[in-house]
C-alpha cells in the first residue's frame, strides 16, 4: 500500500467527524488561533484538519488537538494537473480541481460536516473563488457546510452568485455586526448566527520574555505587509510607525515590543518589523520578538500596556487580554469588531488607506493612552461574557453534526 493510500485510509477512518478545510497553515497564527480554539470548543467531536501546510501545523499548537491531513496540491503533479485541466475545459467542471484537492475526504471518505475555518477568505478574490467552489463541491457530495467566524465586505453581497453561495451553507457565524447586517440585507437570514471570532477564547501559554521587558510598561507593535500594501501614500505606514516609536522612547519610560503574527514566506510580518527595528538594535527598551505559537504570542501581547496592531488576530489577542488596542485596519474585520466592542470604530481603528501625515499614528496613540484606564476597565467588564459567547457557537455546530450523524445511521 502506498503512503498516499495509507493517508487516504486514515482520512476515512472516522466517518462521523468534522473536517476543517481551507486552512492556509499555522504560519499565519491567526489561522492557527482559529483552529486551536475551535478544537477546544469541539473537544467532544472527532476533528480532522485538511491543511495547505502540514509541516506548519505540526510545528505549532494544533498537532495534539486534531488529525492533520495535507491536502493534495495539483500544481505539484504535472500529469494530474494536465488531466484535470483538460477535463475542466472540456466538461466545464470547475469542481474537478476541488475533488482532486480534497479527494482524501470525499467519496467513500466523506464526512457529515465540513467547517470552513478561513474567516476572511471571501475578502480576497482568489480565495473567494476557492471558497465558493469548495462549498459547492461538499454540498453536492451530500454534506453540510459551515462558514465559521467569517467577515464579508457588504459590497460583495450585491453579487447574486455570492448570495446563492451563502444560502448553501447550513450555518454561517459572522464574527461582527457589519457582516451580520450585510447578510440580512442580502436576504441571507435563516442559516446565520452571530458570535465573536473563535480566537477570543484562545488560551494563552506562558512564554519566555527577554531580560529588561517591562510587564505593563511596554507598547506592543505589530505591522504587516498586507497593511502596507493597502497604503495610498508610498512609505507612509512605516513612517508613521517610526515616528510613534521615537515618540514613545522620547516622552515616556515605556518599552516597545515588535511582535510578528504571520510568518509566511509570501506575507511575513518579520520583514517590515526588522526594517522598523533597524537603528534600535542597541536600545535596551526595544525588543524584536521571534516567531512562536499563537498561544505564546497571546501571552506576550497580554503583558503589554497597550497594543498597536495590523493583524486582526493579534488585536483579538490584545482585546481578549483586556489590553487597550489601536488597530491599523484595512477591511471590514477590524471595523466590525471594534464597533461591537466600543459602539464605534472611531479612534479605535485607523484605516491604513487614509494615512497621509507621518504623525497620524502618534495622535491616535495619544488619544488611546489618555483613556487607557477607562478602556481597560471597559474590556475587563465585557470580555468574560464576550469570550464565553464565542464558545457558544460550538453548540450550533453540534446540532448540525448530530443531525447529520443521525441521518447517516438511519
Amino acid at each position: 500500500m502506498s503512503v498516499e493510500d495509507k493517508r487516504e485510509d486514515r482520512a476515512g477512518a472516522a466517518d462521523e467527524r468534522i473536517v476543517m478545510y481551507l486552512h492556509g497553515g499555522s504560519g499565519n497564527h491567526g489561522c492557527e488561533a482559529i483552529v486551536n480554539s475551535t478544537c477546544h470548543m469541539l473537544s467532544d467531536i472527532p476533528k480532522q484538519l485538511v491543511t495547505n501546510s502540514e509541516e506548519e501545523d505540526r510545528a505549532y499548537s494544533v498537532a495534539e488537538l486534531c488529525d492533520i491531513l495535507q491536502e493534495r496540491k495539483i500544481a505539484e503533479h504535472f500529469w494530474a494537473h494536465l488531466w484535470y485541466y483538460v477535463w475542466r475545459a472540456v466538461f466545464r467542471d470547475p469542481e474537478s480541481f476541488m475533488r482532486y484537492r480534497f479527494r482524501q475526504v470525499l467519496g467513500k471518505h466523506r464526512a457529515p460536516v465540513y467547517l470552513s475555518v478561513g474567516g476572511d477568505l471571501y475578502c480576497y478574490e482568489i480565495s473567494r473563488k476557492e471558497a465558493v467552489i469548495a462549498n459547492r463541491t461538499f454540498c453536492r457530495a451530500g454534506a453540510k457546510t459551515i462558514l465559521w467566524g467569517c467577515s464579508l465586505e457588504p459590497e460583495l453581497l450585491q453579487d447574486a452568485e455570492i448570495v446563492a453561495d451563502m444560502k448553501r451553507y447550513a450555518l454561517i457565524t459572522p464574527r461582527e455586526s457589519i457582516t451580520l447586517q450585510a447578510l440580512r440585507d442580502a436576504g441571507v437570514t435563516e442559516n446565520v448566527r452571530c458570535f465573536p471570532d473563535p480566537a477570543f477564547a484562545l488560551r494563552p501559554e506562558t512564554a519566555d520574555l527577554p531580560q529588561g521587558f517591562a510587564r505593563g510598561k511596554t507598547v506592543g507593535i505589530n505591522i504587516s505587509p498586507m497593511a502596507i500594501g493597502c497604503e495610498t501614500v508610498p512609505g507612509i505606514t512605516l513612517a508613521n510607525y517610526r515616528k510613534l516609536i521615537d515618540y514613545i522612547l522620547q516622552t515616556s519610560d515605556n518599552c516597545v515590543a515588535l511582535i510578528p503574527h504571520v510568518v509566511w514566506k509570501r506575507n511575513d510580518d518579520r520583514l517590515p518589523l526588522k526594517e522598523l527595528y533597524r537603528g534600535y538594535e542597541a536600545n535596551d527598551r526595544v525588543f524584536l520578538f521571534p516567531d512562536m505559537s499563537c498561544q505564546k504570542l497571546k501571552y506576550v501581547i497580554s503583558q503589554c500596556r497597550v497594543f498597536i496592531g495590523a493583524r486582526t488576530h493579534a488585536t483579538i489577542a490584545a482585546y481578549s487580554s483586556c489590553v487597550p488596542t489601536l488597530v491599523i485596519g484595512y477591511s471590514v474585520k477590524s471595523r466590525g469588531i471594534a464597533r461591537d466592542l466600543f459602539g464605534s470604530e472611531e479612534h479605535y481603528v485607523l484605516p491604513v488607506q487614509t494615512l497621509e501625515d507621518p504623525e497620524e499614528l502618534q495622535r491616535a496613540y495619544d488619544w488611546l493612552t489618555a483613556r487607557e484606564q477607562e478602556i481597560r476597565a471597559g474590556l475587563e467588564a465585557t470580555m468574560p461574557a464576550y469570550c464565553a459567547k464565542a464558545c457558544e457557537a460550538a453548540a450550533e455546530v453540534r446540532k448540525i453534526w448530530r443531525q447529520q450523524c443521525g441521518e447517516a445511521a438511519r
